[in-house]
């Protein structure tokens, strides 16, 4: 596996030569590229060995060299339940959904709902648009074998890797819940907002709670899945409407706890969390969110290197963490 950031002609230079490949960059580069077996999403934040910083003409490329047989399919909204059809035994598949589309909405909610995704290593990332642009822009994957593009539809890359290459996913949060006595919310449905909820018991609205604790924005919910620690971040909160919004969805009925306040500044302790963990040979995507809070631009962020997201996906739809797939070869 190796991950380049190059110019339009290098990445049909790589395409054309058989590569198997995720792609993310500007929507316009990503039309431009000739038909192969690539998979691409738009994104215009990355970071570098050069550090973060917003890219727009040229692209991010990961060759997938280990890879044997690739995959590709488009999944309607309707029909994310078929996701795993197609997993390769021993492989791993990646997923691009765009932003805010049904696709998205749904994956977030229903995802863990479906065992079947969990039978093999699925990571990928949600495509965005240019911040100034939300609202105006529309995010978009492409399947590269076709070069269509779509703004309402996930695409999947099944991988079949070579003998004795194991896939392993992992998921670097560099938050944790503030305690077992700390304060505890459980949501009565699923989705991406939310106004009343059992806070500590007791039901109240979660947008006048939050803002009468003077609660940052910054720090997500936390919820505890088995020892797995999921975030979800809050997008806004208006005490006015009562309405609290978030960037991935709270499940009904999960006991959701503030996330402690971390111990030095957000991007020294994203970077001591990564550091020996995430090398430049991982496929790895981060969070939009760390990148903005943890001022990224300019700065390196220890061995990560990859495009920022408008959410992680590592089975589910994840929030404000890093999520990587390394490729372990036998001895």
């Amino acid at each position: 596996m190796k991950n380049e950031v190059l110019t339009l002609a290098e990445a049909s230079a790589r395409i054309v030569s058989g590569e198997i490949l995720s792609i993310a960059g500007h929507p316009a580069y990503l039309a431009q590229l000739p038909k192969g077996t690539w998979i691409g999403g738009s994104s215009h934040y990355f970071v570098t060995s050069e550090g973060g910083k917003k890219i727009e003409n040229r692209l991010y490329c990961t060759s997938f060299d280990e890879a044997e047989a690739a995959e590709i399919r488009v999944i309607a909204p309707d029909n994310l339940t078929d996701i795993a059809t197609g997993y390769q035994t021993g492989g791993a598949s990646l997923i691009l959904i765009p932003a805010f589309g049904h696709a998205h909405r749904r994956f977030a909610i229903e995802a863990q709902q479906n065992p079947a995704l969990f039978a093999q290593p699925l990571m990928g990332w949600v495509a965005g648009t240019a911040l100034e642009r939300i609202g105006q822009d529309r995010a978009s994957v492409i399947d590269g074998s076709t070069g269509q593009s779509y703004e309402d539809a996930a695409i999947v890359m099944h991988l079949g890797f070579a003998k004795g290459v194991t896939p392993n996913l992992e998921i670097v949060n560099i938050f944790e819940q503030a305690g077992d006595t700390a304060t505890s919310i459980i949501f009565e449905t699923s989705g991406f907002e939310a106004e009343d909820a059992m806070i500590n018991g007791a039901k109240q609205n979660l947008a006048r709670y939050l803002t009468a604790q003077n609660w940052d924005a910054r720090l997500p919910l936390i919820a505890n899945y088995g020892g797995a620690h999921l975030n979800v971040s809050i997008k806004s909160v208006d005490a006015d409407t009562g309405i609290v919004s978030f960037y991935a969805p709270v499940q009904e009925g999960v006991v959701y706890r503030p996330a402690a306040a971390l111990p030095d500044d957000y991007a020294q302790a994203f970077a001591a969390s990564l550091s020996d963990k995430v090398t430049g040979a991982d496929y790895s995507c981060n969070c939009i969110l760390n990148y903005l809070y943890g001022e990224m631009e300019g700065k390196s962020v220890s061995g990560f290197t990859g495009p920022m997201t408008f959410g992680e996906i590592a089975y589910m739809l994840l929030n404000q963490t890093l999520v990587r797939l390394e490729l372990q070869k036998a001895a």
